[in-house]
């Protein structure tokens, strides 16, 4: 056993109950083993949001989507369709055509997005696990319906299974020079309600699926529209097909991945679980303060143990190594009691579920959890480098004491 771990390992385990530098030993210890626990569950609980929000999107929204490169609509031809038909692992292609209109039901109303679908969108099956009342249909015979939010649903008090009241759909028209009459500045149109689903707030309180053919009208946009949406096949290569996709329909188009199109909260989720990692790694780093010091008074204290290891021919690198072997021994037993305590607590969250929203409607019963192992990494990196930071001084000094008494 290497004799400077020997020594420190001694110091560590002392039986001097009433030494204060063994007290703010364990006291660094158990801040350390906090800090590094509460970590562990925070990373994972953000890494279990991501995860779930992934899947909320990933199962209702399609994997690849063709928007205009400028303009907010195009025209829908043949000839693109055709382009996109032609790859084996595209199964449907949803053509859309959404914009945000203003919705009245009997004395309510309120702006939401109005979005237009052709009907194949019901037979992807991609609302099937999200409705939370009523039929999922947009025809039936001539008659078009609309299926709405939940928070829409709310505000409006849309109840389905009454068919005395429709859905008004109002849309500013084109409005030409030295026009008086009001009736012909705007565009209105009725429209059943069908049912009712539960996604996620931001698509419950905004959105309103309605036949593609409803909206052309709704909007004078006949034979345009303003995205595509396109379900593969499964294990289909979505980064490959999106490259030839691209190549296929032309520059005047863009295709983004489901991924892409929610970026911008991914990049949010990103940035917001950095700063935490960042501001847990201060508290962990403010913590190993006390190991400093620590660290310090024992060198004092062990002052004549220095002078006889001197004096037996220990040099000034072994004396530095057993304060360094003792700073590494304090945090690392604190840090991986923490992790350990950490993983265990994910893990339980995870399989069981223990902690909940305490929330009615949230989307899951308990806090998602995910542990990613490369977030464990980190951590452990995080710990090393803030140790050694916090060693390295008190094990220096304690080797220059060495060199002041030969000199003495």
């Amino acid at each position: 056993m290497n004799l400077s771990y020997f020594i420190a390992r001694r110091y560590f385990l002392s039986k001097k109950k009433k030494s204060f530098i063994n007290i703010i030993s364990i006291i660094s210890m158990l801040v350390v083993a906090i800090g590094t626990m509460a970590l562990v569950i925070v990373l994972s609980v953000f890494n279990g949001m991501e995860d779930l929000l992934r899947g909320l999107y990933g199962s209702v929204d399609s994997n690849l989507v063709v928007k205009p490169v400028e303009g907010k609509s195009f025209e829908y031809t043949e000839d693109i369709k055709l382009a996109i038909e032609a790859f084996e692992d595209v199964t449907y292609i949803t053509d859309v055509l959404e914009d945000n209109a203003l919705i009245k039901y009997n004395n309510a109303q309120r702006v939401a997005n109005v979005k237009g679908i052709s009907e194949n969108f019901i037979e992807e099956g991609r609302l099937d696990n999200h409705l939370a009342f009523g039929d999922l249909k947009l025809k039936e015979g001539d008659v078009n319906y609309a299926i709405v939010g939940s928070g829409v649903r709310y505000d409006l008090s849309i109840n389905p299974k009454n068919d005395f009241y429709t859905i008004q759909m109002v849309f500013p028209d084109e409005i030409k020079p030295g026009m008086t009459n009001i009736d012909k500045m705007y565009r209105l149109k009725n429209i059943l309600p069908a049912g009712v689903f539960a996604i996620e707030k931001s698509y419950d309180d905004n959105l309103v699926f309605v036949p593609v053919d409803f909206a052309e009208e709704l909007f004078n946009k006949k034979g345009k529209r303003t995205s595509l949406e396109i379900q593969l096949g499964e294990g289909a290569d979505v980064k490959n097909l999106k490259q030839e996709i691209q190549t296929a329909i032309g520059d005047q188009f863009e295709v983004l991945t489901n991924d892409e199109v929610h970026g911008g909260l991914y990049k949010v989720l990103s940035y917001e679980k950095f700063f935490v990692f960042l501001a847990f790694s201060v508290i962990i780093g403010i913590a190993s303060i006390n190991i400093f010091f620590s660290l310090s008074m024992l060198a004092i204290d062990k002052k004549k143990d220095v002078a006889i290891l001197t004096a037996q021919g220990a040099s000034r690198s072994l004396v530095r190594n057993i304060f360094l072997f003792e700073g590494c021994i304090v945090a690392f037993t604190g840090a991986f009691t923490g992790l350990a305590l950490g993983l265990l607590v994910s893990f339980v969250q995870q399989e069981y579920g223990l902690i909940g929203m305490g929330m009615e409607t949230a989307i899951m019963n308990a806090y998602p959890v995910k542990i990613e192992w490369l977030d464990i990494f980190f951590t452990i990196l995080c710990i090393v480098c803030i140790t050694l930071i916090t060693a390295i001084q008190p094990a220096i000094n304690a080797s220059k004491n060495i060199a002041l008494n030969e000199l003495q």
